[in-house]
């Protein structure tokens, strides 16, 4: 063999020593260092751990069985993935000399049409868990496999262009998991041979397949599936209600995924699951989800109701036991949860235009809604909400929060939204007779005070505005006493201006005992536009 032909030839031997090597691989944990024996290829130690991947690395060979003795020793899973594999006595090479192997993964490896001897296939006997994905493997060289792997628990044979299964003499009783997705199965009848071949299947993984329907009895599932208790029928070709009965029929099945079944294309998502789940009654687990005992009786209950209209010949035989469960159910109500709109009335100047406002919106979706209304950007102008009922007692209230959401202010139909500009500080003529004639301000002088002051507090200097009158610091009062003499002399003290409640009450008492009028509007709507 000349070097081109060396060259090209990458050995199992070969790339284990570029990979493991000192500078490629570094040292760590489960890692062990192997010295390499006399006259190897590789001239280094290797770092070598316990699980070595070595797909995509163009191997089409084993190598020197004992480099790959001393070498392997200790590994117990096996990465060939997506190499040039296509002859079994190199793999039979390298499995033999990894006495410990423990998973070993062909897939991508070209492997039709080659067939693996009995003979060579005792070095898989210690293989637990076994990859052959779009190997093409036939089922002839499956079945060899199996006959020699006593241990065997978990097979994947996905995408190898199956139509139909092929039957053995022998059966492999140890199997677990079979994973045979993304194939041509069709008719049941190729599935049932699975339940001969592997006695003791507990997962059984469809997916993919165009199965068509669940075609056996009660009494031949429980024969030959005794075990299985999770089952993959995604993008399966199941179309009838009949064969998702029959998945009752397995006796221990407890976990099932049938996504993507033609059955269930015209069924909302919480229909597809209600609908299967009250279907299966000791499934745990459905489409990967487990099920509450609270989503069961929901779910149950959602089942009567969707079949009790139906003639008593199309109803399913699922539907009288549950009715014998709960008793007949009366339709729901139907409730209208979508979002309601509130009418106000939206006053601009001397314009007044209803307006439908969606509640779940925000301030800063309002502004964009009047902007079109009232021709003024949606920034150059301030929105007040003004309550048709509770006006009198808490006036006017500004929306300033863009990100809030219109239902947070309470707004409720018939109540008024008052739009101000900006820009000029104060109101229209219009706006301040409205503002004028809302009782908030004369009836509860005290909370306007309040307002008028916490604004004017946050102002710290600002434009020059007109104050309110104060009231003289103290009242000298003097009362007949009944017998001519005068009374004795009440002085009122009243505190300086502050933000603090008890000192608006007190200022408010003032007004009142004093008979005096609050300041009018006029004087202090610039306060609380501002």
């Amino acid at each position: 063999m000349d070097s081109s032909d060396e060259e090209e030839e990458r050995t199992f031997v070969r790339v284990l020593g570029e990979k493991y090597n000192p500078e490629n691989f570094p040292y760590g944990q489960g890692v062990v260092v192997l010295p390499s024996p006399p006259g190897s290829p590789v001239k280094d130690r290797l770092f070598l751990p316990s699980v070595l991947v070595l797909n995509d690395c163009r191997i089409s060979k084993a190598g020197d069985r004992s480099d790959i003795e001393a070498f392997c020793a200790h590994v117990l899973e096996l990465d060939l993935a997506y190499n040039q594999l296509n002859d079994w006595e190199e793999i039979s090479t390298i499995v033999s000399s990894i006495p410990h192997l423990d998973f070993l993964n062909l897939s991508m490896n070209p492997l039709s049409g080659v067939q693996l001897q009995p003979s060579m296939a005792d070095v898989f006997s210690r293989v637990r868990r076994l990859v052959l994905i779009n190997t093409q493997v036939s089922w002839d060289t499956v079945h060899t496999l199996t006959q020699h792997t006593p241990e065997l628990k978990e097979l994947f044979l996905c995408l190898n262009g199956y139509d139909s299964v092929s039957e053995s003499q022998a059966s492999c009783p140890s199997l677990s998991l079979l994973q045979i997705t993304g194939n041509q199965l069709q008719d049941w009848a190729e599935v049932r041979k699975f339940g001969r071949l592997y006695p003791s299947l507990s997962t059984l993984v469809l997916a993919n397949n165009s199965v068509s329907s669940v075609g056996d009895t009660k009494e031949t599932l429980e024969d030959l599936f005794p075990n299985l208790r999770s089952i993959n029928l995604n993008n399966s070709g199941l179309s009838q209600w009949e064969d998702i009965e029959r998945l009752n029929f397995f006796p221990k099945l407890e976990d099932v995924k049938a996504q993507g079944i033609p059955l269930l294309q015209s069924y909302s998502t919480q229909e597809r699951r209600s609908l299967l789940l009250a279907q299966l009654p000791s499934v745990m687990v459905l489409n990967g989800s487990a099920i509450s005992d609270g989503e069961r009786e929901d779910a149950e209950r959602f089942f009567i109701r969707y079949y009790q209209d139906c003639p008593e010949l199309e109803l399913p035989q699922r539907y009288h036991a549950l009715v014998s469960k709960y008793g007949p159910l009366a339709p729901l109500a139907e409730v209208d949860l979508s979002p309601r709109g509130t009418v106000v009335e939206v006053r601009w100047g001397d314009r007044v235009e209803p307006v439908t406002l969606r509640l779940e919106q925000t301030v800063g979706d309002l502004k964009k809604q009047l902007k079109a209304l009232l021709q003024l950007p949606s920034n150059g102008i301030r929105l007040f909400h003004i309550d048709k009922e509770m006006s009198s007692v808490f006036g006017p209230e500004e929306l300033k929060c863009g990100f809030r959401a219109l239902h947070s202010y309470s707004i409720q139909d018939g109540d008024e939204i008052l739009v101000v500009p900006k820009e000029k500080n104060r109101c229209s003529a219009s706006a301040m007779r409205k503002l004028q004639r809302i009782g908030s301000f004369a009836g509860n002088p005290g909370i306007t005070l309040e307002r008028m002051q916490k604004r004017r507090s946050s102002l710290g200097g600002g434009e020059t505005h007109r104050e309110p009158p104060s009231p003289p610091p103290a009242l000298e009062e003097s009362r007949d006493d009944g017998q001519g003499r005068p009374g004795l002399g009440r002085t009122l003290r009243l505190p300086p201006a502050a933000g603090c409640r008890a000192a608006e009450r007190r200022r408010a008492a003032f007004w009142r005992e004093t008979e005096h009028r609050p300041p009018p509007v006029s004087h202090r709507l610039p306060l609380l536009l501002r």
